[in-house]
């Protein structure tokens, strides 16, 4: 499997497993898998201009310099990818937050957006099956 795929897999395994902890109520880990969601399917698509970063925000930078800046996708996806990122870091290292089932929820909603419409681009651009 090329590495392009084996992003997109683990994409749709966290986004899984998102919606298991949501059921579960555990809804901090939701918020820190959707983030991991899209931070893996942002990868594949750095991948697809030969751009690889070891840091998180290396990876949002570079995604917002070649994906939104130059208008290939939406500002809306530079502002989701932001957010999740900044709601992963309460999740996984927030004490005393109350994060509700409605933010897990809507994190989870905003996160199947956003690996859908990834997706679609990386098919669009014949990079991935239709």
């Amino acid at each position: 499997m090329s590495e392009l795929a084996d992003f997109i897999t683990k994409a749709e395994r966290f986004l899984k497993t998102a919606k298991l902890v949501l059921e579960d109520g555990d809804y901090a880990s939701c918020l820190s898998r959707c983030y991991y969601a899209m931070y893996a399917i942002t990868e594949a698509l750095l991948l697809t201009k030969n751009i690889t970063t070891s840091t998180h925000k290396g990876t949002i930078s570079f995604f917002g310099k070649y994906f939104i800046r130059t208008g290939e996708l939406a500002k809306e996806f530079g502002k989701i990818l932001n957010e999740a990122y900044d709601r992963r870091l309460e999740g996984d290292y927030g004490v005393g937050l109350e994060i509700t089932e409605a933010d897990a929820t809507e994190q989870l909603k905003l996160a199947e957006k956003y690996i859908k419409t990834m997706k679609d681009y990386l098919k669009e651009k014949k990079l991935l099956p239709q």
